[in-house]
């Protein structure tokens, strides 16, 4: 499989002229978004979770081989703080139904507020199915101090830690913890803010590469919405991975629609 790029979402007003054609209805986004990319990061479901129709039109809008992650709803992560999980996540797991064979890894983000519970954590990654990938984006410094324990749950679960950039450093350790990997880009530091410069791909490019072999999938997403900044970084990031022998999915060639 190859490393597959995308952006946090799709809706954005300001993608206008970017990514889509400035007379395009905006109900025809995801079709243009699923020409140029191969794969996006769904923030919806977070915010308030669809309906399974919702996400079944997503599944007939797209091409074959389009992938959709879906960030888990906050009613999971931030209400119930992974308290009881069973029914959150069965409600999800039924929801995302719809997409089938479109339907990717699911990314649990926790509050940056929310201190290690590894057990909480084992506790809702033994809900999911176990055929399906899960990314934990993890945002308190005392999860890291639990290492052992946090890495061998992961691991016992073939859940990816996700790798997280923000201000082009990393801010998460590089473990890998599944066969897999998930990478997601918040901002960068290059002009216009929030882009990503190019020194800060290639570092990001090679830490991938020296992590995970071209078979492996890698699935990385940028989060810099503002101004079009995640269509140009991801399609960058793109060109910069394949001169350097990655196989990457599909992003648009060059800036512009």
């Amino acid at each position: 499989m190859p490393l597959l790029v995308g952006t946090s979402g799709w809706q954005y007003k300001d993608w206008r002229g970017i990514l889509y054609p400035p007379g395009l209805s905006q109900r025809l986004w995801l079709e243009e978004y699923a020409r140029r990319f191969a794969t996006v990061e769904n923030n919806n479901a977070f915010y308030r979770l669809p309906t399974t129709e919702i996400f079944a039109s997503w599944r007939q809008r797209t091409p074959d081989g389009f992938v959709m992650a879906v960030k888990a709803s906050r009613f999971l992560t931030h209400l119930k703080r992974l308290r009881d999980p069973e029914e959150p996540v069965h409600r999800l797991m039924d929801r995302t139904a719809g997409l089938g064979d479109r339907m990717g890894p699911v990314l649990l983000q926790l509050p940056p507020n929310f201190r290690e519970d590894v057990g909480a954590l084992e506790a809702t990654l033994a809900c999911f199915p176990g055929t399906v990938r899960v990314a934990v984006e993890l945002r308190h410094a005392s999860w890291w101090q639990a290492q052992a324990r946090l890495r061998a749950v992961l691991e016992r679960h073939d859940a990816a830690l996700c790798w997280a950039d923000r201000a082009s450093r990393p801010v998460t350790p590089l473990w890998r913890t599944a066969s897999w990997g998930y990478v997601r880009f918040h901002a960068g530091i290059a002009r216009p803010v929030p882009r990503y410069g190019r020194r800060a791909l290639r570092s990001w490019t090679g830490r991938i590469a020296g992590t995970w072999p071209d078979e492996d999938d890698v699935y990385v997403y940028f989060n810099n919405d503002h101004g079009g900044a995640a269509v140009l970084d991801a399609a960058a990031f793109a060109r910069t991975a394949s001169a350097l022998g990655r196989t990457v999915s599909r992003t648009p060639p060059a800036p512009g629609p």
